[in-house]
């Protein structure tokens, strides 16, 4: 947690603002949706205007942050506070880090692009991911092989469909390949909820959003999650700051401190506070895990 404490105190300091860390529950003692639950219960209770006054904090500049699975929680914590009268259009933006965004398909191109990584490998990515659900290796498995949805699933998959979304130099003239449905004995109703994959919100969820900021990586396992749920908001009229770098990769956030101090973190990290410098400079609450 060292490079985000690091990051959480460098950004009140840059931006004068308050920064709140959810240290949420982790898997596979909590799983599923207790870091969600948390997250969202946390956003909630600091939304009250007299927990807002208490710190300081101007309401008008409220940001929910979050890289790679945080970015999922991110996600879903702007997403769910939109639909109650009481916290609706208080967060302003969100700003999300390489986000993993999708548990639908486990062979999108930059999976089979990055099988071996930099950082995170795509075995080591759905071991994580099938551990927030259960600890039966057999979900593991039926993912790496790309058969863990149920039947009744296939409405979904027109969302993580990236031969529709995607830019044309990552398709590569391939032809995308459907998961394989119905081979997965147990039963994981959790496969098909927004709040594990947030890219299937409806259209009009993704309208009601606040200001999004995406940052995504060329060298990335997960790349495609952010780049398909930027065309989604864009195709329903979001406008959404992008900044895409062909020479970075996965994790690289966490290379901002000692003994690293690697420029390839610190240039995502100094993008994404310049956007926050231009857009909500002065008084930020910035949520960030």
């Amino acid at each position: 947690m060292q490079p985000y404490d690091d990051l959480s105190r460098w950004t009140a300091n840059k931006l004068d603002a308050v920064v709140v860390g959810i240290d949420y529950r982790l898997a596979p003692h909590y799983p599923f949706p207790a870091a969600h639950e948390g997250c969202v219960l946390m956003v909630k209770f600091f939304l009250q205007d007299k927990i807002l006054e208490k710190y300081g904090v101007d309401p008008a500049r409220i940001c929910v942050s979050g890289d790679s699975s945080a970015g999922t929680l991110a996600t879903t914590a702007s997403q769910l506070p939109q639909n109650n009268p009481e916290h609706k259009d208080k967060i302003k933006a969100q700003a999300l880090i390489y986000p993993g965004l999708q548990f639908i398909d486990s062979l999108m191109l930059s999976h089979q692009d990055y099988e071996h990584g930099p950082i995170l490998s795509r075995e080591m990515a759905i071991k994580l991911a099938s551990l927030y659900l259960t600890e039966d290796t057999s979900l593991k498995q039926a993912i790496l092989r790309n058969k863990h949805m149920p039947e009744g699933s296939r409405h979904l998959f027109k969302f993580v469909n990236w031969s529709d979304f995607l830019p044309e130099e990552y398709k590569k003239n391939q032809i995308y390949t459907e998961p394989v449905l119905g081979k997965l004995d147990a039963s994981y109703p959790a496969l098909l909820d927004s709040r594990l994959s947030p890219l299937i919100a409806s259209g009009p969820q993704l309208q009601s959003l606040p200001l999004p900021y995406i940052l995504t990586c060329k060298h990335d396992i997960i790349r495609d999650d952010g780049l398909i749920y930027i065309t989604r908001l864009r195709n329903v009229g979001v406008q959404v700051t992008h900044d895409h770098i062909e020479d970075r990769i996965h994790g690289a956030l966490t290379l901002t401190t000692p003994p690293y101090n690697l420029h390839l973190g610190l240039r995502i990290r100094d993008k994404y506070i310049s956007w926050l410098d231009k857009n909500y400079k002065s008084k930020v609450h910035l949520s960030s895990h």
